[in-house]
């Protein structure tokens, strides 16, 4: 920690469970066509976005069929925000950004979804006071596994990306990451916890787990 001088947090799955609904979303959608979606294969568009692999073109190639993705689009975004509604941050969220505050090392979101979805939840949880800038999709020239969104939040701190600790919990945004030059925690969720996370400098089994890292560096500094 001797050496970090801001973190950056990606958002879905790391500050908000969001990735298990989504994921559920596209499950419901392949069982009505009687087909299964795996973990294993959803994970690859985690972190990203379809460009890296899409789950209708998946779908599409096991059914032959095409289908009405603005209609069911729409129908999935209802149903993950009523799975959402009562959601809050995920466990050891709160106890970290406080921690970090505490100590002054500024924080950053990096996401690769966009502004309306990530300012609208931290609006929503009252997390927004700790973030000195939220950099999303449309905030760089490509999104994770692409290392510019990293590399934006790097230069609007004006720092060396290499003083930048970030927490991920997809294997794309390990790639950003260390494309970026930046050291890499990944902190897995029941979405991506079957990935090979061994491309991060460290694994973490919560956010919790992070804090009480915190709380004895900071203590012995």
């Amino acid at each position: 920690m001797k050496n970090v001088s801001a973190v950056l947090f990606d958002f879905d799955g790391i500050l908000v469970d969001t990735e298990w609904a989504i994921y559920q979303s596209w499950k419901n959608c392949f069982t009505h066509e009687g087909q299964e979606l795996p973990l294993s294969i959803y994970t690859r568009c985690i972190g990203s976005d379809f460009a890296t692999w899409s789950p209708k073109t998946y779908l599409e190639e096991l059914t032959g069929k095409q289908f009405d993705w603005n209609m069911l689009d729409k129908l999935r975004q209802q149903e993950i925000v009523a799975e959402l509604s009562e959601e809050g941050a995920m466990p050891g969220v709160i106890d970290l950004l406080d921690l970090l505050t505490a100590h002054q090392i500024p924080c950053a979101v990096v996401s690769s979804s966009s502004h309306h979805w990530v300012d609208g939840w931290l609006d929503k949880l009252h997390l927004t006071r700790y973030f000195d800038h939220v950099i999303c999709r449309g905030d760089a020239p490509h999104i994770k596994p692409a290392p510019d969104l990293y590399l934006a939040a790097a230069h609007r701190f004006s720092l060396n990306p290499a003083h930048c600790l970030v927490i991920e919990d997809s294997l794309n945004g390990v790639i950003s990451a260390h494309a970026a030059s930046m050291p890499v925690w990944a902190v897995p969720n029941r979405v991506t916890n079957c990935l090979d996370f061994s491309q991060a400098d460290r694994i973490w089994g919560s956010l919790a787990e992070v804090v009480a890292e915190f709380s004895i560096q900071m203590d012995d500094a």
